[in-house]
């Protein structure tokens, strides 16, 4: 089984070696069945520092580098 993947726009560059990105996911709300999306705020590990804000990227699941960051940075699309 693979590792959990999100794709996300980066919404914060503010701290070192850490992105803040936006994850948005959609579903048929089960009762009006209109598509509602909602969205999640993630921290991830960006070991160069090569996001930017508005980058597009890829996060992958990794072990827990401290409290509330648990993602890298997979690739910049």
């Amino acid at each position: 089984m693979g590792r959990q993947n999100f794709f996300g726009i980066v919404v914060g560059t503010a701290m070192q070696k850490t992105v803040k990105v936006r994850v948005a996911r959609q579903f048929v709300h089960p009762i009006v069945r209109k598509v509602i999306t909602r969205h999640k705020k993630f921290l991830a590990h960006d070991e160069k520092e090569v996001c930017a804000l508005g980058d597009v990227v890829r996060i992958e699941a990794c072990r827990p580098l401290s409290k509330r960051k648990s993602f890298t940075v997979a690739e910049i699309i």
